[in-house]
């Protein structure tokens, strides 16, 4: 049987599948991955992105750190892809329990979908670090230079920074979903970023489904493996 019939049998026979994403589902809305480094962007940042997008870089250069981050990691004009909208309607049909992204976007609930956890955080949400306020994505776009609170707090985007850890309650959450899971569908990821590739190792299931244009290093613990773009592969269920 090809891959994208065994697929969809599995996901029609069952109610309790878990999805868990990565860059690869945004691309296809046109949202880069920031890791792919091209001419334009060697030639206005000193600094590679790993190092601009770290917790100790936003501390002692701010006015840098938001000048790369207002500009390459905040996509208003973005919209949900196929593969947003198919896991929403799956998660209406009561089929799909979770979804767990490394995504920052916002795009799976803009398509709809309900129980998102989002492990690396989200530029929709944006505090302040003094007295605590909440500030939306256009603030930090409009404000110039570094986002500053009423208070005279700096602003800082909910976003899990390079040298931070992930939160707790997300984590633990996931790893409840995963691990009781039938079926888990992992896409649009390399699976080489830890902690949260390691996600894998608790499902426990015999239906783990691996959709991804390239190799991972665990194709080989996969019971299902599809190179096909995400949105087409998904796109089946709209």
């Amino acid at each position: 049987m090809e891959p994208m019939e065994i697929l969809k049998q599995w996901v029609n026979g069952s109610d309790n599948i878990v999805f868990f994403g990565g860059a690869g589902v945004s691309t296809e809305s046109h949202i880069p991955d920031f890791r792919s480094v091209d001419g334009l962007y060697n030639q206005e940042y000193d600094y590679p992105p790993e190092t601009i997008l770290s917790h100790s870089f936003y501390k002692h250069h701010t006015d840098e750190f938001y000048r790369f981050y207002k500009k390459k990691m905040i996509f208003k004009e973005a919209k949900p892809n196929k593969a947003h909208l198919a896991l929403a309607k799956l998660e209406e049909q009561g089929k799909l329990k979770a979804v767990i992204t490394q995504n920052i976007d916002g795009l799976h609930q803009m398509a709809g979908s309900r129980e998102v956890l989002e492990l690396h955080g989200s530029v929709h949400r944006n505090n302040c670090t003094r007295c605590g306020k909440f500030f939306d994505a256009d603030y930090i776009l409009t404000a110039k230079g570094v986002p500053l609170c009423s208070c005279g707090g700096v602003i800082k985007p909910d976003v899990v920074l390079y040298e931070e850890g992930l939160d707790y309650a997300t984590m633990q959450k996931a790893v409840s979903y995963i691990a009781a899971a039938e079926v888990l569908i992992i896409g649009g990821t390399s699976l080489t970023v830890y902690p949260a590739a390691g996600l894998i190792d608790y499902y426990r299931g015999k239906k783990l489904v691996l959709i991804n244009k390239s190799a991972t290093p665990m194709d080989g613990r996969a019971d299902l493996v599809i190179t096909e773009p995400i949105g087409e592969t998904l796109g089946m269920f709209l």
